[in-house]
């Protein structure tokens, strides 16, 4: 359905008088099952679920609070981890300065892509997006930096602060959670932000703002290089975890799997991404050893989805009854 249509009105639910409480419990609940998850699954596995989720959410921001599809969101994650691997590893600087070398750069990249792309609309913004993303790919490709096709491998964790011990798994953890944690409520901060309301109101009826006075192009610049900055952190997070950064990281492939990630948990929300993440790395981490071809399964869950919950997970899920009473509600 198109931006600015009117929908279908949904039945009127009275939000239940608890509310707010029963979302507290349940924040805290998941607070509490990611404190304990280390000790109870493998945290390679954690870790990565958390930076990918991390990296849904930054292209929701995106996607789903300013209306622009990106089909080259590889780049940030990637160049990110580029830049943190060979900060850490040739320059020898702590990881925190190397994941902010990695959030700059990322930075960096947005805004130069930004200015491209960004007074383009629709497929045509999309198409710029993936051109500049090829473009940034084959650059990797050929940097003397990046060591081309083997990449940059054997990164070392270091210290945090110079004083926490990252190669130990569990401090490790605890490092990309609150990493993750931090860029979570930054979303959240910006997406409740006169900012973004700004951007809301551009997604549903660009005209009505411009009409407004609004200046859309800078709006939609900012969030563009604010999504691209997260990106960066979750790419730079991932090149400490994994101790590596490859072409497979800013391949366009990269940026297809976390369009799916978003679409399948559901866009404009702000868990959305977090499930539809969980969703895709779960099922890549556990058929990686079996016969199932990883690829198909995807797709065949890709495709119930869209059938049967065509706002995705999180989407269908405030969308109904239960949802609605509990006080949720969808962006899109």
């Amino acid at each position: 359905m198109a931006r600015g249509s009117a929908s279908p009105a949904a039945p009127a639910v009275a939000a239940h008088p608890r509310a707010g409480t029963l979302k507290i419990v349940l924040l805290l609940i998941a607070a509490a099952a990611l404190i304990a998850a280390p000790f109870f699954l493998y945290p390679i596995f954690l870790m990565k679920l958390l930076c990918f989720a991390l990296f849904a959410a930054a292209f929701n921001l995106l996607l789903g609070y300013t209306g622009l599809l990106s089909f080259g969101h590889a780049t940030f994650f990637g160049g990110s981890a580029y830049f943190t691997a060979h900060a850490v590893k040739v320059w020898g600087w702590p990881p925190e300065f190397g994941i902010l070398l990695g959030v700059a750069g990322a930075a960096a990249l947005g805004l130069l892509m930004g200015v491209i792309a960004i007074r383009r609309q629709g497929i045509y913004f999309a198409m710029i997006t993936l051109a500049l993303s090829q473009m940034f790919f084959f650059f990797c490709l050929q940097a003397a930096f990046t060591h081309g096709e083997d990449g940059i491998q054997s990164v070392p964790r270091g210290h945090l602060f110079g004083v926490i011990d990252l190669s130990n798994a569990t401090n490790m953890y605890f490092f990309v959670l609150g990493t993750f944690t931090l860029g979570m409520l930054a979303i959240w901060r910006f997406v409740n932000s006169p900012f973004g309301m700004i951007l809301k109101a551009i997604r549903e009826n660009e005209p009505r703002a411009i009409s407004l006075g609004y200046s859309v192009a800078e709006y939609k610049l900012g969030a563009f290089v604010m999504s691209a900055a997260l990106a960066g952190l979750a790419g730079g997070v991932k090149a400490l975890v994994f101790q590596f950064a490859t072409l497979t990281d800013v391949g366009w492939q990269m940026s297809g799997e976390v369009i799916l990630m978003t679409l399948l948990g559901g866009i404009g929300t702000l868990v959305g991404p977090v499930v539809g993440s969980a969703l895709v790395v779960t099922l890549q981490n556990y058929l990686a050893t079996s016969q199932f071809p990883v690829t198909i399964i995807t797709g065949l869950v890709f495709m119930a989805c869209v059938l049967l919950f065509r706002r995705g997970i999180v989407g269908e899920f405030y969308a109904s009854r239960l949802g609605r009473r509990l006080g949720f509600r969808s962006e899109s």
